[in-house]
């Protein structure tokens, strides 16, 4: 039995459904971080499988992979960077209880 481009998208659909589960459930700012880099790594892998089943000459997969990496580096920054400075003021990162982006 081979790996097929139906069991790395069935698997890539199991990892963004659990990213997508805990992002909306979680009330830890940490944890949702996690869970939408679970759902960018779910979305990496169906891009190289079509890439690799589908068009196997070109990298555009591979390329659009690197670019969601580059992305998520940048995001886990920012968002820690912002996680740590709502912490600082409030020493709770509990989503439900930051409205510092309301006037």
């Amino acid at each position: 039995m081979t790996v097929g481009l139906e069991h790395y998208l069935v698997l890539s659909a199991v990892l963004f459904c659990i990213g997508l589960y805990g992002a909306l459930t979680k009330r830890n700012a940490v944890i949702v971080l996690i869970c939408v880099e679970l759902m960018l790594n779910a979305v990496n892998i169906s891009l190289v499988a079509f890439s690799s089943y589908v068009v196997p000459v070109l990298l555009t997969g591979q390329v659009f992979a690197i670019f969601v990496m580059v992305v998520a580096a940048a995001e886990v920054a920012v968002g820690l960077a912002i996680i740590l400075a709502i912490y600082r003021g409030l020493t709770d990162i509990d989503i439900n209880n930051i409205n510092l982006m309301k006037w």
